[in-house]
């Protein structure tokens, strides 16, 4: 198959869809013979090389063990060949183009490819090295250049047009029908109707901003690492618990500085210890730095790359025939219009930023009554909103750390919600290899007792590791290839000193829940053809079934299940409980706005024509400019992402940040849905997975909402969570 990026970004990782052999087919014998000949000319170099044939593990799960790092550019560029050459012979054929022999063939193709892709980039985000990071760097305008030369290809764009043009003629399935439409769609936003001499231009854009994507990924974690946190005196850490100042003094030593403190960042703007350390100038150095990266000067600054990048996706917009990259975008996704998510986020904009004022008030009230003689600032906010709650709900968020071991969380809060709405259940495997010593292996069961999939669970922070939490598949399914999905979770959870427990934010454990509704997503997925298998839906639906998937966190059945004490094993108290079910609209303000300001930096740089792209010296000053006309600039609530570290707009989310709200809308009215309907009842999880979550993207993501909820959905349960009503 073509490669295709699925879903990209700290939520969703980077899927290359791994296929196995084909199953004979008109076309796939003509094309096995000629593989034969391309290994051949490939050479016996790297015979061993695990990717150049299917894994013999368990449903092909990838052999971790045995893959090294000088496997990856041999197994590329063999990958790359044999793709090139099915490509061509299906091109090139004498026989009128089918849908078996064009179509279906192409679905087929590009299997070695997509099984060194998989592994390569979701270690490359997961575990990287220098030796990754510099073959990224080289790859990245080699494979641009591949896919180009298959969907600008002129040859094979006229056979998938032909089909096109006379798909109503041809008796097709419903989902073969799809398949044909999108093929064609695809190429024709990729350009393959475009004259030779913009082809060519597109090319050398598309291999640019490849590599510029790289770099400025690339770039993040290393200002990540340098930026890290420094404390010389265990006093200045009064507020934070004892595991965190424990693996702060284990960190410092990691990095020869014994007897002195390291707290690395985040990837947000905001950092988690600014919640509770008390130390304001120590606040203040922590939230200055953590906005400064990537904009402060050195080898790491990304405001030249980004300059760069918005200047080539605008003019390769405008190059295809749309005003913007916006445009662009957005015609492929639900939103259809730069104006329908124009019109979205000015919506919520002043309602948003007039709950926050609220909550700021209220802040400045509690410094002032506690005696303290300045204006609340963004390093405050965190401080005093965690203050504010423990006044008005009667507790600490510290409280409720002990009451979320992971473990716990895992088996009995976020398996335990999946058993009972699916039928589903997960047994550990330990037998089967991992990249990286903290990763936990699982395999699930269907309610038959059939395998499902494997889960991979990775939920600690390194530095090999990029920031934020995503989801992606090593094998996706399909009943094309008879392929069952291994799907993968990554969060960013700090790891206790040996032998500590490892206690949850209620922030981690709703992420932990988010997370594994996108693996749902990709386990439940039950389509004929890898193109639309799992999570293969518009960015602006993708977020959905995740975001639905966080009600379970705090649904009383299931949080009372796994929220116990981890040293008594008791239950979090009832009155505890209630007080955590009362905070959930707490803070909504800040949270509303800090997201909407991202998702409105994210549509200003990118609904720009290409002599309106600031430059690198203008880049912080457009970002406040664009907040300024949204009527969005809090001194004191800042963006969850400045543009020089907001990684999911070098990638799937480029003019689609605004997908977690639009998302969000869908989400709410399912929720409401499932609470109408009795809640974590079977026949309600049953009805969610066969409507939807198991369509992948067979269907008009819309159809599928509606297949799900019987009607277009509400906005009103949306405004109510989040206070903006």
């Amino acid at each position: 198959m073509i490669m295709r990026n699925t879903v990209l970004s700290l939520c969703i990782g980077c899927t290359l869809i791994a296929c196995s052999e084909p199953e004979s087919s008109e076309n796939s014998t003509n094309l096995a013979g000629e593989n034969q000949a391309v290994k051949a000319v490939a050479g016996a170099q790297n015979s061993e090389n695990p990717f150049y044939g299917e894994s013999p593990l368990y449903l092909n799960y990838p052999q971790f063990d045995k893959i090294e790092n000088d496997h990856y550019l041999p197994a590329f560029e063999r990958g790359m060949a044999e793709e090139t050459l099915e490509i061509d012979t299906i091109a090139g054929q004498q026989a009128a183009a089918t849908f078996e022999n064009t179509i279906r063939a192409l679905e087929l193709s590009g299997q070695l490819l997509a099984r060194v892709g998989n592994v390569f980039f979701s270690l490359a985000g997961a575990h990287t090295n220098d030796d990754i990071r510099a073959l990224q760097q080289q790859l990245a305008p080699v494979l641009a250049a591949h896919n180009d030369s298959i969907l600008l290809n002129r040859a094979l764009f006229a056979r998938i047009s032909s089909l096109y043009q006379q798909r109503e003629t041809l008796a097709l399935d419903a989902q073969s029908s799809r398949l044909l439409q999108q093929y064609y769609v695809d190429f024709v936003r990729a350009g393959a109707a475009l004259e030779s001499d913009q082809q060519q231009r597109l090319k050398e854009i598309n291999a640019e901003l490849a590599v510029l994507r790289t770099q400025f990924s690339q770039n993040v974690l290393s200002e990540v690492n340098a930026m890290a946190i420094v404390v010389d005196s265990r006093e200045e850490l009064t507020g934070l618990d004892e595991a965190t100042i424990t693996a702060a003094g284990e960190e410092a030593i990691k990095r020869d500085l014994a007897g002195k403190y390291v707290i690395p960042l985040r990837n947000t703007s905001g950092q988690p210890a600014l919640a509770s350390l008390q130390n304001r100038s120590l606040r203040e150095r922590m939230h200055r730095t953590s906005l400064s990266r990537g904009s402060r000067g050195g080898e790491f600054d990304n405001r030249e790359i980004l300059s760069k990048v918005l200047r080539l996706r605008s003019e390769r917009a405008q190059l295809l025939g749309y005003e913007t990259h916006a445009d662009y975008i957005l015609e492929d996704q639900t939103a259809q219009s730069v104006a329908a998510v124009n019109r979205r986020l000015a919506e919520l904009a002043p309602p948003a930023v007039a709950n926050a004022q609220r909550e700021a008030a209220a802040l400045q009230q509690m410094i002032e009554e506690e005696g303290g003689d300045f204006e609340l600032a963004s390093w405050d906010w965190d401080f005093y909103a965690e203050k504010l709650r423990a006044a008005r709900f009667n507790f600490d968020a510290a409280e409720l750390k002990p009451y979320f071991e992971i473990d716990n969380v895992l088996r009995k809060g976020v398996f335990y919600a999946a058993e009972r709405l699916y039928g589903i259940r997960f047994e550990e495997r330990t037998d089967l290899p991992v990249y990286q010593e903290d990763v936990r292996v699982f395999e699930v069961y269907d309610s038959q007792g059939a395998t499902l999939a494997i889960f991979i669970a990775d939920y600690y922070a390194r530095s090999s590791k990029r920031g934020g939490a995503w989801m992606n598949a090593y094998i996706s399914q399909n009943s094309l290839l008879n392929t069952q999905p291994i799907v993968a979770n990554h969060l960013n959870i700090t790891k206790p000193p040996a032998g500590e427990p490892t206690l949850l934010t209620f922030s981690e454990v709703t992420t932990m829940f988010h997370e594994f509704g996108h693996a749902l997503h990709g386990m439940f997925s039950s389509v004929e053809y890898p193109y639309f298998a799992g999570t293969s839906v518009p960015r602006d639906f993708v977020e959905y079934p995740s975001q639905v998937n966080e009600m379970w966190a705090v649904w009383p059945e299931v949080l009372a299940n796994y929220a116990v004490h981890y040293q008594s094993g008791q239950p979090m108290p009832g009155e505890l409980l209630e007080k955590v079910l009362a905070a959930q609209k707490f803070n909504q303000g800040f949270a509303t706005t800090e997201y909407l300001a991202a998702s409105i930096v994210d549509q200003a740089l990118h609904q720009l024509s290409p002599d309106q792209v600031p430059g690198p010296d203008e880049i912080m000053a457009f970002e406040a400019q664009a907040l300024s006309a949204a009527g969005i600039a809090l001194d004191s609530v800042p963006p969850r992402y400045r543009s020089p570290y907001f990684s999911h707009i070098m990638g799937g989310y480029s003019a689609g940040y605004y997908s977690y709200i639009w998302s969000e809308v869908l989400d709410a009215d399912t929720v409401e849905w499932f609470k109408e309907n009795g809640g974590l009842l079977r026949e309600n999880g049953d009805h969610f997975r066969r409507t939807l979550l198991s369509r992948g993207g067979s269907e008009d993501a819309m159809t599928l909402f509606r297949n799900f909820r019987g009607r277009d959905a509400d906005i009103q349960p949306l405004l109510l969570r989040r206070g903006l009503n």
